[in-house]
């Protein structure tokens, strides 16, 4: 059923009777006109799933957090893990506050009682008809765009997400949370790929300081002309950035838990996209 989850009353008629709940609802923004709606309903969602949870006394909780809400500092030398500790930095995003909040109301509803489990996926990829950054990153791909960002940051298959939150919801392990991540790989590495698996040019030419900073200028001023551009102030800071992210102890916990090799996930966000983007 449809439920507006800033709606208390909606939010409890949906959970009657319900024992496992995974919380996946967010909005996923980099865009600067959002960041007051993303900032309000992440958290104030998410409190009203937990405090229903609580006073349902539901089975189990696993909510989709993200590797932004551990927060960046800009320090390429250090690797990121689950003990991290949130620290304001010009590197978060108003979507990494909008998470970091919502995660926090999942650590608050465990204090009082909830069995919860949070993970904290990479940048999920996967096959779709929509307009989300899968979607953006093949279109630009499809299109031979010649430039790459030069950072690094952490990338996960959504199957793969799917199977790991299955794994902890029809697990005893509670009051934790895991970072979902195939690894760590370049933005160059990741537009290879896709390009190779578009049959296109690959990018060629690595993108400067400079070259991203009046990008992202150009952007805000098409933006106020009403075009959606996937470039923004935050996503030309994080793509040049250098993000490090310990997958281990997810794969640790659970080893029969295996990752999707990338390049099978952009095969498969290839043929997808050639058959929603291109062949209609």
């Amino acid at each position: 059923m449809q439920c507006d989850l800033l709606d208390v009353y909606a939010v409890e008629e949906a959970m009657q009777g319900i024992e496992d709940i995974y919380h996946c609802a967010a909005i996923v923004s980099f865009d600067p006109r959002k960041k007051e709606a993303m900032l309000h309903f992440n958290p104030e969602s998410t409190v009203n799933v937990v405090n229903q949870a609580l006073v349902q006394d539901i089975r189990k909780l696993v909510h989709v957090s993200s590797i932004a809400a551990l927060g960046r500092t800009g320090d390429p030398k250090k690797e990121m893990d689950e003990e991290a500790e949130w620290e304001d930095s010009k590197y978060n995003s108003a979507y990494a506050l909008s998470k970091y909040l919502a995660e926090m109301e999942v650590w608050r509803g465990m204090g009082e009682g909830l069995n919860a489990v949070i993970v904290n996926p990479g940048i999920i990829l996967g096959a779709t008809s929509g307009h989300d950054l899968s979607a953006a990153l093949m279109k630009m791909v499809y299109r031979e765009f010649p430039f790459y960002s030069k950072g690094v940051t952490s990338w996960v298959a959504a199957t793969d997400v799917v199977n790991a939150m299955v794994t902890l919801m029809n697990s005893n392990t509670e009051a934790e949370r895991f970072i979902v991540s195939s690894g760590n790989f370049s933005y160059k590495e990741i537009l290879t790929q896709m390009a190779d698996a578009l049959q296109k040019k690959r990018p060629r030419f690595a993108a400067s300081d400079w070259m991203t900073s009046i990008g992202w200028r150009i952007s805000a001023l098409l933006r106020t002309l009403g075009v959606n551009t996937l470039v923004t102030r935050e996503t030309a800071r994080n793509a040049n950035s250098f993000s490090f992210y310990n997958n281990q102890k997810l794969i640790n916990a659970f080893p029969g838990f295996a990752y999707t090799p990338l390049p099978a996930t952009i095969d498969v966000m290839a043929r997808s996209f050639e058959n929603y983007h291109v062949r209609k």
